[in-house]
């Protein structure tokens, strides 16, 4: 949840396959951002697209430019949701926990909100 104030948003995950390394792929992801119109602003404030690097195989990483798997990642029901919808048993490092197994313990006001689709 932002502490800014915000209109509605929908996230979503993506899992894809590459050859790139992190770098190449936060490369990309900032790409995408940039020509989606981002721009500089408040952390957790409204932006067009925020495209995240949440894991990279099982590589472990924690330096200033990426921290993988992300550092959030285990509390943030808005992320483990539909991760869970597609890879239930993916096992993320350190401890190999799945990601069904994390989102069952998460508390329910860390579960997002769901929102009808209405088309589009």
């Amino acid at each position: 949840m932002s502490p800014i104030a915000q209109p509605d948003f929908f996230n979503t995950v993506v899992i894809a396959t590459s050859d790139e390394p992190a770098d190449a792929l936060l490369t990309f992801a900032k790409q995408l951002e940039a020509e989606a119109g981002r721009v500089d602003g408040p952390r957790w404030g409204p932006r067009p697209l925020d495209v995240d690097l949440l894991l990279v195989g099982e590589l472990q990483r924690d330096d200033t430019g990426l921290t993988l798997p992300h550092p959030r990642l285990r509390e943030r029901g808005f992320v483990l949701a539909p991760l869970a919808a597609l890879a239930p048993e993916l096992r993320l490092p350190p401890d190999g926990r799945t990601v069904a197994e994390l989102l069952a313990k998460l508390p329910p006001e860390a579960m997002p909100v769901r929102v009808p689709w209405t088309g589009g």
